[in-house]
C-alpha cells in the first residue's frame, strides 16, 4: 500500500508507541485520526503539532472498557464501533487501522480477579475484534496491524490476563487475515521490552535476557508497522521486535 494520501486510525495514539506511530504515518503523507481515552491533552497537542508540520490530523475519544450491550434482535453497540464511525465522520474515509491501545497489569494465576480479566480482555481483545469488524464493514481495501507482545511466544506467568488476551489477539490476527482477504491485509507486531521517553521508573519492566543484547526501540517497532502496511503481499504474519527474546520461550 502506498501510504501517501491514506487515512489511518491509531488507537491509543496520544502517547508512547501510539504517538510515534502517528508521527511516522504523518511523515509518510498519511492523514491521521488519533484515538485516546484519558489522554485528551496529549492527543490534542499531538494533532496540533502534526497540523503545524503540514499533516491532516484529528482526535476521537473512546473508552473501550465501557460498552452498551443490547439483547434480543438488536445489534450490540460498543465504543469501538463508535470510534470507527467518529473517525469516518471527521476524516471522511479510512484505509488503515492500527490497534495499539492496551492495558497492562501484572497478576499471577492465584491473584487473578474477575474484574482484572474483564478489563484486560475488553481492551486487549474484544476492542480490537470489534474495531476490525467495524473497519471491515466500511473499508473495501486497506490494512490492519495489531500491536501484540513478545509474551505471546512464552509461558510467563506474571501477567496472566494480559498474556492470555494478547495470545488470543495473535490467533485473531491470523483468523482475520483469512476472513478479510483479499481486500484487507491483517498483520501483527510483537514488541519486546520497549521503553519510551514518558515511561517513568515505577512502570519500567526489566528487559530480561536479550540474545541481541540491545533493548528494542520505539522506532524499530514503528518501522515494522510501516513495513507491514506497505507490503501488499503479506498478511497473517507476526513480526517480533524484541531482540530475539521470544526465542528463549
Amino acid at each position: 500500500m502506498q501510504l501517501k494520501g491514506k487515512t489511518a486510525l491509531v488507537t491509543g495514539g496520544a502517547r508512547r508507541i501510539g504517538a510515534a506511530l502517528c508521527e511516522a504515518l504523518a511523515a509518510e503523507g498519511c492523514r491521521v485520526v488519533i484515538h485516546y481515552n484519558r489522554s485528551a491533552h496529549s492527543a490534542e497537542a499531538l494533532a496540533a503539532r502534526l497540523r503545524r508540520n503540514g499533516a491532516q490530523a484529528w482526535t476521537v475519544a473512546g473508552d473501550f472498557r465501557t460498552g452498551n450491550y443490547r439483547s434480543g434482535n438488536h445489534r450490540m453497540s460498543h465504543s469501538a464501533d463508535r470510534v470507527v464511525r467518529q473517525a469516518m465522520a471527521v476524516a471522511g474515509k479510512l484505509d488503515i487501522l492500527v490497534n495499539n491501545a492496551a492495558v497492562f497489569d501484572k497478576q499471577r494465576l492465584l491473584q487473578v480477579t474477575t474484574a482484572a480479566i474483564r478489563a484486560e480482555w475488553e481492551v486487549n481483545l474484544l476492542a480490537p475484534l470489534l474495531l476490525m469488524q467495524a473497519f471491515a464493514r466500511r473499508v473495501k481495501r486497506g490494512g490492519i496491524v495489531n500491536l501484540l507482545d513478545c509474551r505471546i511466544a512464552s509461558h510467563q506467568s506474571d501477567a496472566v490476563p494480559y498474556s492470555l488476551a494478547k495470545k488470543s489477539l495473535a490467533d485473531l490476527t491470523r483468523l482475520a487475515a483469512l476472513e478479510l482477504a483479499p481486500g484487507i491485509t491483517v498483520n501483527g507486531v510483537a514488541p519486546g521490552p520497549v521503553l519510551t521517553a514518558d515511561t517513568v521508573g515505577a512502570t519500567r519492566e526489566s528487559a530480561g535476557p536479550l540474545p541481541l543484547k540491545i533493548r528494542p526501540s520505539v522506532q524499530a517497532v514503528v518501522k515494522a508497522v510501516l513495513f507491514l502496511l506497505e507490503s501488499d503481499a503479506i498478511t497473517g504474519q507476526i513480526v517480533f521486535v524484541d531482540s530475539g527474546r521470544h526465542l528463549l520461550g
